[in-house]
């Protein structure tokens, strides 16, 4: 049981200083800790990582530690006053992207995505308000899953963060929803095959690159040849209004003067017809597939013009639980991420949903 942990503090020890996922390493007290593990809890001995400096407080954090994990250290995000800077600040430097050292991992649970991606940690605590778990993930080549909104509880008032995991594959994903969850479900079935499906490469407003494109199309046609999708046969594209200002507005709270006013307004708009289109789409159809981003990672000084949350942010004013899988690479050796968005509350049937999906969608590194 300590094997796993020595191990764990090794790989962290030989690669962080060139990473820079950890902005904390607690090997003294992981060591003191895992020697104290009762080896009867069911995760015993198992080391994982946590979000930021606060995270260690987290419920999730709370709930593996009371299942016998041990927590090895806090992962790097990004400083404050930063919000393109999604690469985050380690104790060694600026994180990089494990596969190409000049890109961003993403952010904002940068170091999470790099820590579980690099083999230092199984699994790493994360938190979603726009993407920061699934974007990260999805240029990291992981595993990521943003629950619904509500289910777990989130110190973020305004309702827009949830709780999430990131891990080396959607398995690996299940021993987090069992323990966190205040009424684990019994063990699920395997989903029935083929899913009722929609993909779509831009939800009707974002500018996604083409070859993203071209890598989540051929992720999604992988999935149909293999039985585990059966893509609705729409006459008319699935489209959403845009988030963005109905998210800046959430996020930044309704001002009091008329103009506030008038965007808290036309915010509630936008949630609420999203949330209808949303909803009629999953009264018949399992899963919504999109890119996770619009663009490729992007490098250190910044994205541009570019809204890398523009897929994403959609799902955190609605709520719907969404996931990340490894969908491919680009020409030039970045990850490509397929998200997969569920019904609300469906979290561990989605869990089941991605299983299913990872061994056809997943290609080696070119």
């Amino acid at each position: 049981m300590t094997g796993r942990v020595e191990r764990a503090l090794e790989r962290i020890g030989r690669l962080d200083p060139e990473l820079c996922a950890f902005a904390e390493v607690w090997g003294e007290e992981a060591r003191a800790r895992v020697r104290s593990v009762d080896r009867r809890l069911p995760l015993a001995g198992m080391p994982f990582a946590v979000k930021g400096p606060a995270g260690i407080r987290s419920y999730a954090a709370e709930r593996l530690v009371a299942a016998g994990a041990v927590p090895v250290g806090s992962t790097a995000v990004p400083g404050p006053g930063t919000y393109w800077q999604t690469w985050g600040q380690g104790r060694h430097g600026r994180t990089v992207n494990p596969y190409r050292a000049d890109r961003t991992p993403g952010g904002s649970s940068a170091g999470s995505a790099v820590a579980v991606a690099a083999g230092m940690v199984p699994l790493a605590t994360g938190s979603d308000g726009a993407g920061s778990v699934r974007i990260p993930a999805a240029w990291c080549g992981v595993f990521g899953l943003k629950t619904t909104n509500g289910l777990l509880p989130s110190p973020d008032r305004t309702g827009l963060a949830s709780a999430g995991v990131l891990t080396r594959s959607a398995a690996e994903a299940r021993a987090y929803l069992d323990h966190v969850l205040d009424a684990p479900a019994p063990p699920p079935l395997p989903p029935a095959l083929p899913l009722p499906a929609v993909f779509s490469a831009d939800l009707g407003f974002a500018r996604t690159e083409p070859e993203v494109v071209t890598v989540v199309r051929a992720a999604v046609e992988r999935l149909v040849a293999a039985g585990v999708v059966q893509l609705r046969p729409d006459q008319q594209p699935f489209t959403l209004l845009d988030p963005q200002e109905a998210w800046l507005s959430v996020r930044g709270g309704a001002a009091a003067d008329a103009e506030g006013a008038e965007g808290a307004e036309r915010a509630a708009g936008v949630r609420a017809e999203n949330d209808r289109r949303l909803d009629g789409l999953f009264a018949g159809a399992e899963l919504l597939l999109t890119p996770v981003t619009p663009n490729r990672p992007h490098g250190h000084e910044g994205p541009g013009e570019a809204y890398s949350t523009a897929l994403t942010w959609a799902f955190n004013l609605s709520g719907h639980p969404a996931a990340s899988i490894p969908a491919g690479f680009t020409a030039d050796g970045c990850p490509v991420g397929l998200q997969l968005v569920a019904r609300r509350r469906a979290d561990v049937r989605l869990v089941e949903m991605a299983v299913a999906a990872e061994s056809a969608v997943i290609r080696v590194r070119p």
